[in-house]
């Protein structure tokens, strides 16, 4: 499968080793907005991340994966591209155990030694990161970064565009709200709003963020 990265910070660091764990993944193109034009530098093409339209035009087969650790500019460069769902590709590390009754959308990335339990369903462009816990009959939105360390035990949802910390747990049958962020080490054992933040143990909303 030829493949082409979005994104060049320290996010895409590791989603690169994961790449180049499988055999048959191989990077064609590192696209980044810090580049002016498409140009190939040591056979593989640098540019900006408007060039993936035009990769696309010449290999039709490309799938591509957005290397953005930050949840809303991961959804700004889906919405820009306006790709179909199918040009994003799944990567799941090697030392990962995934259910055979758990789904998994399209752009998601599970890194290493986490665990995605039975009948949980992962929304599209999702990051479970290194060592995370994802148990039984959770919902995770599209967008949603479950960071390293963090345990949602079983019949969680976490809505859109949610920030989960490291090393944070949500107890069963809890709802995060769409693009909140639960702190680092934070306990949540009751349901947190949309947009609001919420830190420490038991966790507390110590903010509420607006959009216009």
């Amino acid at each position: 499968m030829d493949l082409v990265v979005i994104g060049e910070g320290g996010h895409s660091k590791v989603i690169k080793d994961l790449i180049h764990s499988k055999s048959d993944v191989k990077i064609i193109a590192i696209l980044d907005d810090k580049y002016d034009e498409l140009t190939v530098i040591n056979e593989i093409y640098i540019g900006p991340t408007s060039s993936a339209h035009l990769l696309l035009s010449q290999r039709n087969h490309l799938k591509f994966v957005i290397a953005i650790g930050n949840n809303e500019v991961r959804k700004s460069i889906v919405t820009k591209l306006g790709l179909a769902k199918e040009n994003y590709v799944s990567l799941i590390h090697h030392t990962a155990i995934v259910s055979s009754s758990a789904s998994i959308g399209n752009g998601t990335v599970i890194m290493a030694n986490t665990i995605v339990s039975a009948d949980t369903c992962v929304g599209d462009h999702v990051i479970i990161n290194s060592g995370a816990i994802v148990e039984h009959d959770n919902h995770i939105g599209d967008y949603a970064h479950i960071a390293p360390k963090a345990t949602l035990t079983g019949s969680v949802i976490v809505k859109e565009g949610t920030m989960i910390g490291a090393g944070a747990t949500v107890i069963p049958g809890k709802s995060i709200g769409e693009w909140a962020i639960i702190g680092a080490g934070a306990t949540v054992i009751s349901d947190i709003p949309t947009n609001s933040t919420a830190v420490g143990t038991p966790a507390k909303i110590i903010s509420s963020r607006k959009f216009a």
